[in-house]
């Protein structure tokens, strides 16, 4: 079987980046660099015009900014196009709006030489591949749809896009929460996916651990907008923290997270640098694994969207310490990667769809640890 060629528009207005992109890109064989674009407006023409495979999108450009260009690209055509953002905060904060209006996936965009060696060579390739399969039309039905639900949701609230949102709870009384946890793991495609989970998520949950593969930087903007959208308290995670009820910690970009033990059956967490695990760093089996060490049978994990395997050892870990594990389903996934590998291994007991995940989420919350209670 003859291997497919993806053909990519590389549209960034520094031809440096440019060049860095395409030069590398092309050492791929799979891959063939068709054009490039300095500002949106030439990016939207030439993609009329070549229709490209996919399209990897500077954020920040003259003319036509990254926003403006991907919505009158995708008006026009369903491409996968990847942002590659700056790593600070506002780029991470423009990336989250991009995700949001139809990006299937992002990167940071290199900080030097070395840097680009790791992530545009193997990572971007990566990306490209992946994305060149997606499809876009699924992917932009299923986040437009949420993003209409949310839509309407705020305005029958009367809230505007700046007040936090009071979503009607799903009922949760009196669950024995202090000393149990949530361990939830998530890559691409899981901004919009947890956008859309935490709006409706309830009080009165255990305390949520997140890992989602992001970039340094980008973590701490995507945490304060789960933040105000939802009744769960988001914070990015730091050395120390105590879990608390009602409260979520999202792993910084860039750094793995542990959960450790505090007091008789608490447990507090660690921030740390280290070498890449299961390919991600945060990594998704190395919060897991570390979680069930305190949790044990009192730990409910979730993986979710996302490519690669990260995440499967870690809930077959859970399932050993007789936790439980659900998984996002197929029909729902940006991606079925992550939450594929751990179903098809047997590490999850039961898949969701994305719709139902904060009454899911909830649901288990009283069976497992009633029964719990029971034994």
């Amino acid at each position: 079987m003859v291997q497919r060629t993806l053909r990519v528009l590389v549209v960034d207005d520094s031809k440096l980046i440019q060049t860095l992109i395409s030069d590398l890109l092309e050492e791929a064989a799979d891959i063939e660099v068709i054009a490039t674009a300095s500002d949106g407006q030439e990016a939207v023409k030439l993609a009329r015009r070549l229709k490209p495979d996919v399209i990897t999108l500077d954020v920040q450009m003259p003319k036509m900014d990254g926003l403006a260009t991907l919505e009158a690209i995708l008006s026009e055509q369903l491409i996968p196009v990847i942002m590659v953002s700056a790593t600070t905060q506002l780029g991470g904060q423009i990336t989250l709006e991009a995700l949001d209006r139809g990006a299937i996936d992002y990167i940071a965009k290199p900080e030097g030489l070395k840097e680009a060696e790791t992530t545009l060579r193997t990572e971007l390739v990566r990306r490209i591949r992946m994305v060149g399969n997606t499809d876009v039309k699924k992917v932009l039905t299923m986040r437009r749809e949420r993003a209409q639900k949310r839509k309407e949701r705020r305005e029958k609230l009367g809230l505007s896009n700046e007040v936090k949102a009071v979503p009607k709870p799903i009922q949760s009384p009196d669950l024995p929460i202090s000393d149990k946890c949530i361990a939830l793991g998530i890559s691409t495609g899981g901004p919009p996916a947890l956008a859309a989970m935490f709006e409706v998520l309830p009080e009165g949950l255990p305390p949520i651990v997140i890992v989602q593969h992001m970039p340094a930087n980008f973590t701490q903007a995507f945490a304060a907008r789960l933040n105000s959208l939802s009744r769960v308290n988001v914070k990015e995670a730091e050395t120390g923290d105590i879990l608390l009820p009602g409260h979520a910690y999202l792993a910084p970009g860039g750094m793995h997270l542990e959960v450790n033990r505090h007091g008789a059956k608490g447990g507090k967490l660690r921030v740390r640098d280290g070498d890449f695990v299961s390919g991600h760093r945060p990594s998704v089996d190395v919060m897991m694994s570390s979680a069930v060490k305190v949790y044990q049978d009192r730990l409910l994990g979730v993986i979710m969207t996302g490519m690669g395997r990260d995440g499967s050892d870690g809930c077959g870990a859970i399932k050993a310490a007789g936790g439980y594990v659900l998984g996002q389903d197929e029909a729902t996934s940006d991606v079925y990667g992550m939450n594929k590998v751990a179903y098809l291994a047997g590490n999850v007991d039961r898949q969701f769809s994305l719709d139902e995940a904060a009454t899911t989420v909830t649901t288990q919350v009283r069976r497992l640890w009633s029964a719990a209670t029971v034994s």
